[in-house]
């Protein structure tokens, strides 16, 4: 709350959040990296911070749609529309983890199919009065679902994933791409011609896009000099890079620097690290 709260009146646009269900162990050792190992439920932190803030839009980065169902993912999201009076960015994956599949017991198989359907579901709920849906994989009986997003026709839809297939999909059906932790920002501009391509066979405007940078930064002063990766100063200029390169707004992450985002990282050190970068890195 202390950093969304003062990220917003320094003039930062957008708050993000990321979602993880669980940290799969072999044996006792974890097999995902220490960022994963505690996280809150994203939609859960979003309204809360609607609550408390006034004008940054709040987003998440991604929550994938086979851990829900349609109907019970637009209630949520609506109602986080509600609260904020129209500020939510919807970013929406497929998710890739086989332990979560398990776990909410929906198969890994034909999820890009999976995913197609349940957009189509999740606009026929927020822009149908009366909302009758069939589709491969998810349905609605004939039913009214109020209220309404406050954004019409609904919040933007946002989509991740790094595959050719998914970039494609993000040019074909969505509002913008929002780019993983892993990306390589060095190619990024690659898999934005992708989706532009993709949009403009689709008979869309590619200028209206969005593509959101997942911005992994780590304040460095030796080591192996990346992209968002090094001294403050150069971080900066590498946001300019990245806008070259048709990235459209970046939102800087310090949930992937072990220095700040592992759960066993000093708590104080922790904040007054985030305090630096927030205020080094604040808009012009």
């Amino acid at each position: 709350m202390e950093i969304a709260c003062k990220a917003e009146q320094m003039g930062y646009t957008t708050l993000w959040t990321f979602q993880r269900l669980l940290s799969p162990l072999d044996g006792d050792a974890p097999l995902l990296a220490p960022p994963y190992h505690s996280v809150h439920d994203p939609l859960a932190t979003l309204a809360y911070l609607a609550g408390h803030t006034s004008s940054a839009r709040l987003g998440v980065a991604v929550v994938n749609l086979p851990y829900y169902a349609p109907i019970v993912l637009a209630k949520l999201l609506t109602t986080i529309d509600h609260f904020s009076e129209g500020r939510l960015d919807v970013g929406l994956g497929i998710g890739w983890s086989p332990h979560e599949f398990e776990a909410v017991g929906v198969p890994l198989a034909r999820r890009g199919a999976r995913a197609e359907d349940f957009l189509h579901c999740l606009r026929a709920i927020w822009t149908e009065e009366v909302v009758e849906y069939k589709g491969d994989f998810y349905g609605v009986p004939r039913s009214r679902v109020d209220p309404k997003p406050v954004q019409k026709p609904h919040p933007p839809l946002l989509l991740g994933g790094n595959a050719e297939a998914a970039l494609r999909r993000v040019g074909r059906v969505a509002a913008g791409w929002i780019s993983s932790s892993r990306a390589d920002l060095n190619r990024i501009d690659e898999s934005i011609a992708i989706v532009r391509a993709a949009a403009v066979g689709a008979g869309r405007d590619p200028e209206e896009l969005r593509f959101v940078c997942r911005g992994v930064v780590k304040v460095r002063t030796d080591g192996d000099r990346t992209p968002l990766v090094g001294s403050l100063e150069k971080i900066r200029a590498d946001l300019g890079e990245l806008a070259a390169k048709g990235i459209t707004e970046t939102f800087i992450d310090l949930n992937f620097d072990p220095q700040i985002g592992s759960p066993d990282a000093d708590l104080e050190l922790s904040m007054r690290r985030a305090h630096e970068v927030l205020e080094a890195l604040a808009p012009a």
